[in-house]
């Protein structure tokens, strides 16, 4: 069924009557979910007998309906600012059950329009930075901070200001069926098919890979189906693009030595897992604020990722390893 067919809205653990309405509005991207993870689990300690709705988008909605945060989750018709149709459905979506604050932690200039959609006598509270709302992040520097700070100064401004950390322990695939060895790596040599910047060179993986199998680490290249053509260009490695879900991810970095990747989703879902990660990044975006977060991180950085040297990034795993 098409996304824009199928039912904006799931259900699952519903609470009691009379209980609290909490929306969350995330809609995306998948390395942004990611980095949200400890401020869900904030917000449903915070509000721990209210019921929660998270508003996301369609990519994510059935990942998210298996998350232990939400008792609902609304899949967002992205109207545009002139379809009049899609708008009037939203605003049916977002008025479908009282709500009595939200958290928009998307804080974009999309999810800040739908504060005007709830109507002036029912506007619930709102965390966000929507002209007019009840609860605004007031850090003029917001826009320089990492994800995970920003966030957490928006909900402290909130009255919330106990943060546990992430916790994936939950999300599960099935990676048996793989039949991989002890000793593996992964690598994630994709990004947003738009941001072509943030990729460092194929025939550069391809020679990591090469080097990685010669001390007795088998690699792994993980990535959307779409980029199965970027595992073709590393034949040292064996391709697992399109087969890997989110669960599967995150059991992939649980046994991982470590990965390897370009600033993209997966590496943040393998650092939150818990995977040693070693992220590369141009100058198509900043480290500072969008950098995986994870037990052992680290970033290498160069404006054109094709003077980043395949020594320098053995070397910075060696480091990684220690």
């Amino acid at each position: 069924m098409p996304h824009d067919l199928a039912p904006a809205v799931t259900e699952a653990r519903i609470q009691p009557d009379g209980k609290p309405g909490i929306l969350i509005v995330k809609l995306g991207a998948f390395g942004n979910i990611v980095l949200s993870m400890g401020a869900f689990a904030a917000i449903r300690k915070h509000h721990a007998d209210a019921r929660i709705t998270v508003l996301t988008g369609a990519a994510y909605a059935d990942w998210l309906r298996t998350f232990p945060y939400f008792d609902r989750v609304m899949v967002d018709p992205r109207p545009g600012r002139l379809d009049p149709t899609g708008t009037k459905r939203l605003r049916e979506l977002l008025l479908s059950e009282p709500i009595s604050r939200v958290y928009d932690l998307q804080t974009s200039a999309r999810s800040s329009r739908y504060f005007a959609l709830f109507p002036a006598k029912r506007r619930p509270e709102w965390s966000g930075i929507a002209f007019g709302c009840s609860l605004p992040d007031r850090d003029p520097n917001r826009n320089k901070l990492h994800d995970v700070v920003r966030i957490q100064g928006q909900l402290r401004q909130a009255g919330i200001t106990d943060f546990p950390p992430p916790d994936l322990s939950w999300c599960r695939g099935d990676i048996g069926r793989f039949d991989l060895p002890a000793d593996y790596a992964v690598l994630v040599p994709g990004s947003s098919p738009h941001r072509l910047l943030k990729r460092w060179p194929a025939a550069h993986y391809e020679a990591l890979a090469a080097a990685l199998r010669e001390t007795g680490i088998l690699p792994l290249v993980v990535g959307s189906k779409q980029e199965g053509s970027l595992a073709t260009h590393i034949p040292s490695a064996v391709d697992l693009t399109g087969q890997t879900g989110f669960g599967d991810l995150a059991d992939l970095a649980r046994g991982a030595r470590f990965a390897v990747g370009n600033d993209t989703g997966p590496m943040h879902l393998l650092a939150t897992a818990g995977c040693p990660t070693l992220t590369l990044f141009s100058r198509d975006s900043d480290p500072t604020r969008c950098a995986p977060a994870g037990r052992v991180t680290r970033v290498l950085q160069r404006d054109d990722l094709n003077d980043l040297p395949v020594a320098t990034v053995l070397e910075t795993l060696t480091e990684l390893q220690r």
